[in-house]
């Protein structure tokens, strides 16, 4: 059911909820995901993003984004400046993605650690955003609920472990989906759920057999500037 507050929009720094208000989510779910904060950005720009974005604060949205602002903070035009004394490298450039929204932003991220991470995410109106594809491994997720995204070796057993740990703490998982490059590859966990999932046990998930990581997108905490708990082996 839509509310009222769908019908409004998100409370934000204009002009527009497609291109800034979701530029500046997509630039902050990459941050989140990347689990660190951002050295280097390189940007690909998409369909109306790269014809319009410009003109509608596309680009400081994303910056914005990815040193960890949401849609609404005052900072976002002077995002160039933010990101220049944060000493964060980024450069933008127009992509052809095939399929893709064309409010779609292609993130080439790399963390102060040299983490690297690619995000193509896309901006779905009213603020909104789904997240498409990690590192080239097709996903679909909105940040409208808690998630993991847990990386794992693809094997049998993996997706079973997870669950039941999650059932055992009664954490009720809402949507999933699991995909991967090929058989016996790297493959990816995406599960949402209803209830938050304590630091302790993200630190326990990302500690089982076959588990390469696990990132935790807190969706309350994101909301008032968080928004990640990341576990490595």
């Amino acid at each position: 059911m839509i509310n009222i507050f769908d019908m409004m929009g998100p409370v934000m720094v204009g002009p527009s909820s497609s291109h800034t208000a979701g530029a500046a989510r997509i630039g902050n779910m990459g941050r989140t995901l990347l689990g660190e904060e951002v050295a280097r950005a390189d940007i690909g720009l998409h369909g109306s993003f790269a014809e319009t974005g410009v003109g509608h604060g596309t680009d400081r949205a994303l910056l914005a984004g990815l040193l960890g602002m949401k849609p609404d903070d005052l900072r976002i035009p002077n995002a160039y400046d933010e990101a220049n004394r944060a000493g964060m490298a980024y450069s933008f450039h127009t992509v052809e993605l095939r399929d893709a929204n064309p409010n779609t932003a292609l993130l080439e991220l790399t963390g102060k650690s040299g983490k690297k991470m690619t995000i193509e995410a896309s901006s779905v109106g009213g603020g909104a955003i789904v997240v498409n594809k990690i590192d080239g491994i097709n996903v679909n997720f909105t940040g409208d609920f808690n998630t993991l995204i847990v990386r794992n070796q693809d094997e049998t057993g993996s997706v079973a472990a997870i669950t039941s740990i999650l059932s055992q703490v009664h954490i009720n998982v809402a949507n999933m989906s699991v995909n991967r490059h090929r058989r016996g590859g790297d493959a990816l966990m995406v599960i949402e759920t209803d209830q938050h999932i304590k630091p302790r046990q993200v630190e326990f998930l990302s500690e089982l057999p076959g588990i390469l990581s696990v990132t935790y997108y807190d969706k309350e905490d994101d909301e008032d500037g968080a928004g990640f708990d990341e576990g490595n082996l």
